[in-house]
């Protein structure tokens, strides 16, 4: 049985899977968590992530108003499902990931430019106050996920080069750093290879450090005669070495299926940006945004998504 390298969280959010259900991932019989009804003057709330904080938990959220701007705000849960946002606007721009580093709440964030986007880093210590770093990369890169710890002693950053356009470029690299402020020493990770994921494919919630590698969660997104479709799937980095595939499934956990995740602002989207977990279940909780609308929330466990990889896997 695969284990989570982690600490324990008693009270995150969880669902049972329905009962005979057949597949690695499973929705929240609820979904969507959150709404554009959650904060006053949003068009749409979507590709949010959160962390455990104190007793509950908090998160940054991808917010796009009525103007169309797009803006990230805090917002604070007792229970990792109902939420309560603050309008204040701590950055512009949008797709948050959020991780605990060294006793700071870490913040990477796509950071609009006149030059095109970049990885905006961040970290606070109370989600009240913030200090902006450097750039972690210059124009253009999105999906910038750091990992949770020091690896062979530098940071380590997920990102996906592109162009000003959606979609060129489709392929994850890594990063890394003694500072988190100068970036270097890039290494290849992987490229679309299955028609799911033929167009792209891009980091999601912070790395999962488990007994067997670094569980990445990413996003893979196929064009169709009826445009783009954004699934989610799951890979296996080495631990020390985490450039290095070693194991990802060769489908998909999740696709768009449920009327939220189909018929939105942008239709068929599954995009996952956080995954909570606790060690001593195994347990995983996955947020995600759906049809660049709302954010839903969906469960699984290391074992089972684990397995799912290797009966599926794409490196033989």
């Amino acid at each position: 049985m695969a284990k989570i390298l982690g600490n324990n969280l008693p009270n995150i959010p969880w669902q049972d899977a329905p009962e005979g259900y057949p597949y690695p991932m499973w929705r929240y019989n609820n979904n969507p968590v959150i709404t554009r009804d959650n904060l006053f003057m949003a068009n749409s709330i979507f590709n949010s992530a959160v962390v455990p904080y104190k007793d509950g938990f908090a998160g940054v959220f991808r917010v796009d108003f009525r103007s169309r701007d797009q803006k990230l705000v805090v917002g604070f849960s007792d229970d990792g499902i109902t939420w309560n946002l603050k309008d204040k606007v701590i950055f512009e721009g949008y797709d948050p990931r959020l991780c605990l580093l060294e006793d700071k709440y870490y913040l990477s964030w796509v950071n609009h430019t006149p030059h095109g986007t970049t990885i905006g880093i961040a970290y606070t210590e109370d989600f009240e106050e913030w200090v902006q770093m450097e750039d972690a990369c210059y124009p253009v890169a999105r999906n910038g996920v750091l990992f949770p710890r020091k690896i062979n002693g530098e940071y380590c950053l997920l990102i996906r080069p592109c162009d000003k356009g959606h979609t060129p470029y489709g392929d994850i690299y890594i990063s890394r750093s003694l500072d988190l402020t100068y970036w270097g020493k890039h290494r290849f990770v992987m490229s679309p290879v299955k028609i799911w994921e033929s167009t792209k494919v891009g980091a999601g919630p912070t790395p999962i450090e488990t007994d067997e590698g670094w569980l990445m969660f990413y996003h893979g997104v196929l064009t169709s005669c009826n445009g783009f479709t954004y699934s989610i799937g799951a890979a296996l980095l080495d631990k020390d070495e985490p450039w290095k595939v070693l194991h990802r499934a060769d489908c998909y956990l999740l696709a768009p299926h449920e009327p939220y995740e189909v018929y939105g602002d942008v239709p068929n989207v599954v995009f996952p940006c956080c995954a909570l977990t606790d060690a001593e279940t195994g347990r995983i909780a996955v947020y995600y945004g759906a049809a660049d609308t709302s954010v839903a929330l969906a469960f699984t466990t290391i074992d089972k998504t684990i397995d799912y990889i290797k009966k599926n896997d794409l490196i033989k």
